[in-house]
């Protein structure tokens, strides 16, 4: 995923934007391995295989 995509990303559940970031893997300029969270209502986003997996965990 780009870095850019950061810029109009929100939260599915509440809709806050923006967004924090913690990259674990990047490559030639891809975030391939991180988690997205949301401050607001405390949800992290998985990213793998540059993918951000922005569906809502269960239960919450």
């Amino acid at each position: 995923m780009k870095r850019a995509l950061m810029e109009i990303l929100a939260c599915p559940k509440c809709k806050y934007h923006p967004l924090g970031l913690k990259v674990s893997i990047e490559e030639k300029g891809e975030i391939m391995e991180g988690v997205i969270t949301c401050p607001k209502c405390k949800i992290d986003y998985p990213v793998e295989d540059g993918i951000p997996n922005m569906l809502i965990p269960e239960g919450r």
